[in-house]
């Protein structure tokens, strides 16, 4: 069974007496916005040692200025329950610990260009654009997409050669969510992957570092608004469609900035393509770490619904979102006062033994994997967790099928940041069962 790597930080650990949320001058090890624990996936003791000691506590002086984690389980139920008090807008800071006011102060006024998205909104105008974005994700509307999305998924398997070595987060979970994403949005179909690209570039936070990274990152932002505003015009006359442009154009959404129309194509290009790819990757890196959980799944599939939410809870392809206190709170004892940043961590929650017994561990019969906070909680939730869901359990209903078995070769080479959590690429070989 695979084991939780060994910590490795230049700084050290906080003293046994360390109040839960006392305050820490960075750097410290619970630090946890730094990406290097990330891209080498050694962030699992930083977060056990932070649960068990200091599950709220507050980092000084970082990077990207002060912030609190809250590591544990019930407190971000209790933050995401409170939209009100812990504000998700970008007028006070936005959805991430990285991307925020304190970074922006040293960025250049050419560099600083905001593109709202209802994710980073409060209520009511989150509730408003929410509502008309979430039609697309009916149990109807996934009802009616499924035989599509198991005709391709299995045209992709076909495809695939078994006993070679290859790619699977390029061959297999890009290919499956940028098809996916063409459909939802109408995209033309020759160009998909221009959808990945442009949402490598705006998932990656880490392009806020330096001034080239984030010209660059503003250029493939607005290569991607030119293109989907030839889509908007195109369809601007046009009748009514259940595709995400035309679902804007014939409501309340039509009257949008061109800056929020863009901000709500990355929500959406983001949202759809990273958090499913890296669940995709981690079905099956995952299960190779747990061959006796693989050897179950395979003898026994109708266990897939299930394992399908063990593994979006395992993998946690979204490591955080941040919010912005409005008031003074009491937090569990922790003093939150008005303004201060807070970071729910579901890399964290997610591995919570007090929710998920032996929580480091991908069991595929999990009773509660279900209770997984891998698509937030509350008014933010994830508006296509639906979707998500069925292309994951298609591709382990389709393996079954065809008795594939991915068998990962190597390490892969893991996404260098803190937002999202997932894997660039993972050689792997296919054989059958």
């Amino acid at each position: 069974m695979a084991t939780a790597p060994a910590p490795q930080t230049d700084t050290e650990m906080p003293d046994e007496g360390t109040l839960p949320w006392e305050v820490n001058a960075a750097p410290h090890a619970y630090d946890v916005a730094m990406p290097d624990i990330y891209v080498e996936d050694r962030w699992h003791p930083v977060f056990a040692d932070m649960r068990k000691r200091a599950p709220i506590n507050k980092v000084v002086g970082s990077e990207y200025g002060d912030y609190w984690n809250i590591s544990t389980y019930k407190p971000i139920m209790h933050v995401e329950a409170l939209p009100d008090i812990f504000s998700s807008s970008y007028e006070h800071g936005g959805i991430t610990v990285v991307a925020d006011e304190d970074l922006r102060d040293s960025i250049p006024e050419n560099e600083r260009v905001e593109m709202p998205m209802f994710i980073a909104m409060d209520r009511p105008k989150h509730t408003e654009e929410r509502r008309v974005i979430a039609p697309a994700f009916t149990p109807g509307e996934i009802e009616r997409m499924s035989s599509d999305v198991r005709r391709r998924t299995g045209e992709l398997l076909d495809s695939l050669p078994i006993g070679q070595r290859f790619d699977w987060v390029d061959k297999v979970s890009i290919e499956l969510t940028t098809q996916m994403l063409a459909i939802v949005f109408d995209f033309p179909w020759e160009d998909r992957r221009k959808l990945t690209e442009w949402s490598d570039w705006a998932g990656d936070v880490e392009l806020f570092r330096t001034s080239e990274t984030r010209q660059q990152r503003l250029a493939k932002m607005f290569e991607m608004g030119a293109y989907f505003q030839n889509l908007w015009d195109e369809r601007l006359s046009k009748g009514e469609a259940p595709d995400l442009i035309s679902r804007m154009i014939h409501s309340p959404m039509k009257n949008m900035s061109q800056m929020e129309y863009f901000g709500n194509l990355i929500l959406l290009i983001v949202g759809g393509n990273d958090t499913t790819r890296n669940s995709m990757s981690g079905y099956a890196y995952g299960l190779q770490q747990f061959p006796d959980e693989r050897e179950k799944l395979e003898a026994n599939p109708s266990m897939i619904p299930n394992a399908v939410q063990e593994l979006i809870r395992w993998q946690t392809p979204l490591a955080h979102m941040r919010r912005t206190a409005l008031q003074d709170h009491d937090l569990f004892g922790a003093p939150i006062k008005a303004g201060d940043k807070v970071v729910m961590w579901y890399i964290s929650a997610n591995r919570d033994e007090s929710v998920f017994e032996n929580a480091d561990k991908l069991i595929v019969d999990r009773e509660n994997a279900r209770r997984h906070l891998s698509f937030g909680y509350g008014i933010h939730r994830c508006v296509g967790a639906r979707l998500a869901e069925l292309q994951i359990r298609i591709l382990l209903e389709e393996m079954a099928k065809r008795r594939l078995r991915p068998n990962v070769i190597g390490e892969p080479e893991r996404v260098r940041g803190c937002f999202v959590h997932g894997y660039r690429s993972m050689d792997v070989e296919l054989t059958t069962y």
